[in-house]
């Protein structure tokens, strides 16, 4: 036994000169080498060496101030001018004849005859303007003064009258004895027969006209009358 120990001493004398003696279990571990410590060693950002941006080169400081400059010189486009209207031709002015009708282009003044027995004459041309007079006589002659759409401006041989519908008028001619006592003749000249007389305002119907002389029926009876005695056509009209 006594050799064994010492045999087991002297080992361990050898290791130790040797620098090769195990740890023993409580002793202080060593510190890593540096160098083994940095290959392990993971680095850590910081946010204070943030890489700094490219400085820009000459050549891109140069384009830009030549861009600016080129922009600065080049104004800005100008709006186009707006065309202009195009030109339209003035349309000559249409005048009226007064001596034709505005809605049926008949002569003004003209004749014509009271179809019924009554008819409305109104202040204007419409329902809603007041009767300022009534006709009431069927067949009387009338004058037409004016034309409105469906309205006729009339008025009887004393100058009464207003606007009438037109659907109250008759193109059937007729005329008003406007001498106290007429005489009828049987041709149209101051010699011929009397064949018989009618009384002022007694109204006949027109069956011709001559430049002076017409042609009356009255009750039944046929005779010419000079123009001048007769209200209901105008001088000089030719009716046949």
């Amino acid at each position: 036994m006594a050799v064994l120990a010492r045999w087991a001493l002297a080992g361990a004398m050898v290791l130790a000169a040797a620098g090769q003696v195990p740890a023993q279990e409580g002793t202080r571990p060593q510190p890593r080498p540096v160098a083994l410590a940095s290959a392990f060693q993971t680095p850590e950002a910081n946010p204070e060496a943030a890489p700094e941006e490219a400085p820009e080169t000459d050549a891109e400081t140069d384009a830009e101030t030549d861009a600016e400059t080129d922009a600065a010189a080049d104004p800005a486009p100008a709006l186009a001018a707006p065309a202009p209207a195009p030109v339209v031709a003035a349309q000559p002015r249409i005048t009226r004849d007064p001596t034709r009708g505005s809605v049926t282009n008949l002569p003004l003044p003209r004749f014509v005859s009271l179809k019924g027995n009554a008819g409305n004459a109104r202040r204007g041309p419409g329902l809603t303007h007041r009767i300022d007079w009534v006709f009431t006589r069927s067949g009387m002659p009338l004058k037409i003064t004016a034309e409105y759409e469906h309205w006729r401006r009339v008025e009887d041989a004393e100058g009464f009258g207003g606007w009438v519908n037109y659907a109250l008028l008759s193109g059937v001619r007729s005329a008003l004895v406007a001498v106290d006592v007429a005489e009828f003749r049987d041709r149209p000249q101051d010699e011929a027969e009397v064949i018989f007389k009618a009384e002022r305002n007694v109204v006949g119907w027109i069956k011709e006209c001559h430049p002076d002389w017409c042609k009356i029926e009255v009750d039944g009876h046929d005779g010419w009358i000079r123009k001048a005695a007769l209200w209901g056509v105008l001088p000089g009209e030719m009716v046949e």
